[in-house]
């Protein structure tokens, strides 16, 4: 079904109010016909919008016997969401239903993975059909959904950003653009923010920069972590600094065309290069909106001089689009074109596959040479033919059902929706993010800005899970709510989410209350 046609169903059913049967989707003990949003009390539990959707029942292992399992055999790393993790079942667009039945709006998308929703009919349909045609060969031979693919994809990104290296994660790909840095510039220092993301391999651990992703033995070599420019808690910031239809709540004297704040942060980037790294460096990572740390914005203008300041160390521009990527940012297809700037690479991953794994690196001829002239570069699986058949779907659908444009729309009268929260809560110290990237920061009072501690950010957190909405968490304190829904959400879908969360605020207040 596509985009459009869901949107005049849901306005078919908001004109005629029609109830909808239990029997279409089970949703977690609330009605399943949708109404008009109102304020609510504490008692009172948000509708779900319908969905047209039945999964199957499922008829699997039992939930302890999950839990046995995964105690006994899978990692100890503690990575579960909620006391009782989720035991999920099935998917379907925006929707997931976990073991009994029950309906989540699924305002996460996996980590910022699911691009044009789960299971989404021609994926599906693309997907099995390379199945039954041909699974797997190695670079070793060619294929041609691998040259469809290189094509359709290398159309979307501007010269001379055409010669693409397919991987299988954005760790995968983040690592070998870290290579061709260093093989392309004889380097070997690159540079990351602070808060910093690229991945949890041993290469990238150097360039991750969030405190617990940090070992207490030396790897990834020859990174450097240099101040992120966040100017909702960082030292400097104000009210014109973000390309978002909401700015921090602090204030300044700047005219809209000029950033104070850029301006003292490009001053730190410099001390970083003057006196941290070599006279020569390898390149410079950046991802256009930090996604782990909690939808982090730089100051418009930011990158553009950072670039440059690299550049003339003779390293290279690597954006990260793991997260930003696909037209989820809504004004572009690409995060770095938001921030007027071209990189020498681009890596990506995550919504390039809709959750297939898969990952790429594209960059130019002069570099992707450097790199061959040192390293005979081979991948088994990068490039096999399902996740490049898959591929050819995400970016049709992309085009065919609007969804970048779906992704600006929608997000703009998110954003707009959730920033009124941030007036009726103190706790509620910064929400900012551009398209279907969204963050939410809380705080224990907006004067301070510190950060609100964990247990209280986990109870809202669950409350909102009670109520049907998953949503993720980020920021070095865990205090950020991450919102990047699948590119295929609808007005209405929003307004239950925000009537949801700021029903679990008023449940937090209340218990702070007691």
């Amino acid at each position: 079904m596509t985009l459009a046609w869901r949107h005049v169903l849901r306005a078919f059913h908001l004109e005629t109010s029609t109830p909808r049967t239990p029997k279409m989707c089970p949703s977690l003990s609330v009605g399943a016909s949708w109404t008009c949003v109102t304020k609510l009390n504490l008692h009172t539990k948000p509708s779900m919008p319908p969905c047209d959707f039945i999964p199957e029942r499922y008829q699997s292992l039992a939930y302890n016997r999950v839990l046995e399992i995964h105690k006994k055999h899978l990692s100890p790393v503690l990575t579960a969401y909620f006391q009782k993790p989720l035991l999920l079942h099935q998917g379907h667009m925006e929707w997931l239903f976990d073991y009994e039945g029950n309906r989540y709006l699924d305002f996460f998308s996996g980590i910022v993975t699911v691009s044009v929703g789960h299971c989404h009919p021609k994926v599906n349909a693309v997907a099995q059909k390379q199945l039954g045609r041909l699974w797997h060969t190695s670079a070793a031979f060619f294929h041609p959904p691998i040259c469809e693919y290189a094509e359709k994809l290398s159309a979307l990104l501007p010269e001379p950003l055409k010669v693409i290296f397919l991987v299988n994660s954005g760790s995968e790909a983040n690592d070998l653009a870290m290579l061709m840095a260093r093989a392309h510039s004889n380097n070997t220092d690159i540079i990351s923010f602070r808060g910093a993301y690229h991945g949890c391999s041993p290469y990238t651990l150097g360039l991750t920069n969030v405190g617990f992703y940090k070992m207490k033995f030396p790897s990834g070599m020859g990174c450097q972590s240099t101040m992120c420019p966040d100017v909702f808690r960082g030292p400097w910031g104000g009210s014109h600094c973000r390309d978002s239809p909401v700015q921090t709540i602090r204030k300044c004297s700047c005219a809209p065309d000029c950033c104070q704040a850029k301006d003292q942060y490009i001053e730190q980037f410099k001390d970083t290069l003057n006196t941290s790294v070599a006279k020569s460096i390898a390149g410079f990572f950046a991802e256009p909106i930090q996604g782990v740390n909690g939808v982090v914005q730089y100051p418009k203008g930011f990158l553009k001089e950072a670039f440059e300041l690299v550049r003339e160390r003779g390293g290279v521009c690597i954006a990260d689009e793991v997260q930003t990527g696909f037209g989820r940012l809504g004004s572009h297809f690409w995060g770095f074109q938001t921030h007027g700037i071209l990189p020498d690479i681009v890596t990506m991953a995550k919504g390039i596959g809709n959750g297939f794994p898969m990952a790429a690196v594209v960059t130019t001829p002069e570099i992707a040479k450097s790199l061959a002239k040192c390293l005979l570069h081979f991948n088994t699986f990068g490039g096999n033919p399902v996740a490049c058949a898959i591929g050819s779907a995400v970016l049709e659908v992309i085009k065919e059902e609007n969804l970048q444009e779906n992704s600006q729309e929608v997000g703009t009268y998110m954003l707009l929706k959730l920033a009124k929260l941030r007036e009726e809560f103190e706790i509620v110290g910064d929400v900012r993010g551009k398209g279907l990237m969204i963050g939410i920061e809380m705080v224990t009072d907006k004067t301070s800005r510190q950060p609100l501690p964990r247990e209280e950010v986990n109870q809202i957190h669950q409350d909102c899970k009670r109520m049907g909405l998953l949503i993720g968490r980020g920021g070095i304190f865990s205090q950020t709510f991450r919102v990047a829904p699948s590119m295929c959400i609808t007005k209405p879908e929003v307004d239950f989410a925000v009537e949801v969360f700021r029903s679990a605020l008023i449940q937090h207040m209340e218990r702070r209350a007691k």
